[in-house]
């Protein structure tokens, strides 16, 4: 558990009712509805409001009729933006935040120091790397881009190999139903429960591997010396190479206590932290999850300032 134990320095007034940290679909629910139970709060975010869903190009699991990320993101930020009671940072980023016996500090790059009684911190996932993963061996240094980042100019006519069998890949077939594009995935045995939305695309070829040896070619250009979980072994190219094997959370500095996988459960932080969307768990990386944690954490902090109690 995270240390509750009194410290000094609290402010005699405090900057607003509630700090969120992350301004993706958690962060925007918790700040709508802190705004609808009458709490101020400030949204601090160092991009814009969603950048990630305006890369997703087909949803299909969002209420509301939207079909697509930056439809959902359009409508998100137009309501956010219109919500007197939250002050947005955005182009900010955290470098600290602490968790006092009675307040929550966090200090932005600038070095202004906002403070208020509880944080909802939302700051969600980045994608993994070849070397943060076992089963691949690539050059030092080498950083690909994720396969949700990529548009039709990037598949059309070419061969991709997709690193891993995430879902996001089933996304990006559906956001490009005419693209005449060959997707090679090569995945582990552990992601295999994860491509049956994809298996029957014509075209995607399925490589299921032990070991990948990634050798980035000239403009662009990838080979790669796959093993299969059999043993046997034959070389791949492709045009280019994208990933799809996870995210890793994106905890900023300061008091948080996280898992043996890097994540940040919530029943184990300071009671003044109050941790939503991605950032809580792998298992529930959703667009209508992290919508639902978000106004969840914001509800969780508004009894909590007045002692009410918070039933499971």
């Amino acid at each position: 558990m995270a240390d509750t134990s009194p410290r000094t320095g609290s402010p005699a007034s405090q900057d607003t009712d509630l700090i969120i940290i992350g301004g993706g679909p958690a962060g925007c629910a918790a700040a709508r509805m802190a705004a609808g139970v009458g709490m101020r709060s400030v949204l601090v975010e160092p991009d814009t409001l969603c950048r990630n869903l305006y890369r997703i190009g087909a949803l299909n699991n969002a209420l509301g009729g939207h079909t697509s990320g930056p439809a959902l993101a359009d409508a998100i930020t137009a309501e956010l933006k219109s919500t007197e009671l939250c002050r947005l940072e955005l182009g900010r980023r955290v470098v600290e935040l602490r968790a006092e016996d009675d307040h929550v500090a966090v200090t932005l790059e600038t070095g202004t120091l906002l403070t208020a009684p509880y944080a909802v911190v939302a700051t969600g996932v980045g994608p993994l790397q070849p070397r943060d993963v076992s089963w691949i061996t690539a050059p030092s240094g080498l950083t690909l881009s994720p396969l949700w980042q990529a548009n039709t100019d990037d598949a059309e006519g070419r061969t991709l190999l997709i690193l891993g069998g995430d879902r996001p890949i089933g996304t990006f077939l559906r956001a490009h139903p005419t693209t005449d594009t060959r997707l090679l995935v090569a995945y582990p045995e552990a992601d295999a429960y994860k491509i049956e939305e994809i298996r029957d695309d014509p075209r995607v070829t399925l490589l299921p591997v032990e070991h990948l040896i990634l050798a980035p070619s000239e403009g662009g250009a990838v080979t790669a010396d796959a093993v299969s979980q059999h043993g046997a072994r034959h070389m791949v190219t492709a045009d280019a190479a994208y990933l799809s094997i996870g995210n890793a959370p994106a905890v900023p500095p300061g008091d948080f206590v996280r898992g043996a996988d890097g994540y940040c459960p919530p029943t184990d932080q300071h009671s003044r932290v109050i941790v939503a969307g991605d950032l809580r768990s792998a298992r529930f990386q959703r667009i209508m999850t992290a919508l639902g944690s978000g106004s969840e954490a914001a509800l969780h902090a508004y009894y909590a300032a007045r002692d009410l109690p918070i039933s499971n």
